[in-house]
């Protein structure tokens, strides 16, 4: 079972440098096993020309090391967070891609503002805060994670499956690392769109509501009718 696990994020790992989400070794992907509590996700710093399933690294809900030659990606500690918050969840991307990440640097959420982003998702991309000074020199990577989950305590992480981290970058999550993957693609052709919808025109306007929720609905919900259906 988990050489399976380690083979499907090994693949959802390799799809980010297939789609130009990553430079050098900035992201990575895990995927988690809700039967054991236990996720697979890309070693810290090696090189994705250099990855092979076998060194993915197997970690538990505590963040220790199970299985694995390699020290885990150095963000393990806020993917344990958010599978312990969200539980519908199967995988999580975390990237530096260009776009999104320049919206993450200036603070800034992404505004819905054509269909592409409503199909995927509900509503603006939200940019949380800065960690603060304590929280920078504390417990780093798992205070990135709490901040997420408190943003999201009050508010559907399935409908809006991408978040900013003020001055850092994105991450995305989905129902297996495929499908985080799927979205951190996404998020990244959204931003770009956005920028350039703001520089064409400095005063665009969101999507109307009537539109946003037609193609998001459309695609997402008991009614949905996008695609070929089961």
């Amino acid at each position: 079972m988990l050489e399976e696990l380690k083979q499907r994020v090994y693949e959802a790992n390799m799809l980010l440098p297939k789609y130009n989400l990553v430079t050098f070794t900035w992201g990575n992907v895990s995927e988690i096993d809700r039967e054991t509590g236990y996720f697979a996700i890309k070693p810290s710093g090696v090189d994705y020309d250099k990855l092979t399933p076998e060194d993915m690294v197997i970690v538990d809900l505590e963040g220790n090391k199970i299985e694995g030659k390699y020290n885990p990606s150095s963000d393990t500690p806020t993917h344990v967070e958010l599978y312990k918050a969200f539980k519908n969840i199967g995988g999580i991307v975390h990237t530096h891609s260009s776009w999104a990440t320049s919206w993450a640097q200036a603070g800034r959420s992404i505004p819905c503002y054509g269909t592409t982003h409503a199909d995927y998702i509900y509503g603006e991309v939200p940019c949380v805060r800065c960690l603060s000074k304590e929280e920078i020199e504390g417990a780093y990577e798992k205070n990135t994670g709490l901040l997420i989950v408190d943003y999201f305590k009050d508010k559907d992480y399935e409908a809006v499956p991408a978040v900013l981290c003020k001055n850092h970058g994105p991450f995305t999550w989905g129902k297996d690392g495929h499908e985080a993957v799927h979205n951190a693609v996404v998020l990244e052709e959204v931003a770009k769109m956005a920028c350039r919808a703001e520089m064409i025109k400095p005063d665009v306007q969101p999507a109307p509501q009537e539109l946003q929720d037609k193609h998001y609905y459309r695609k997402h919900g008991a009614n949905a009718y996008y695609g070929q259906g089961k």
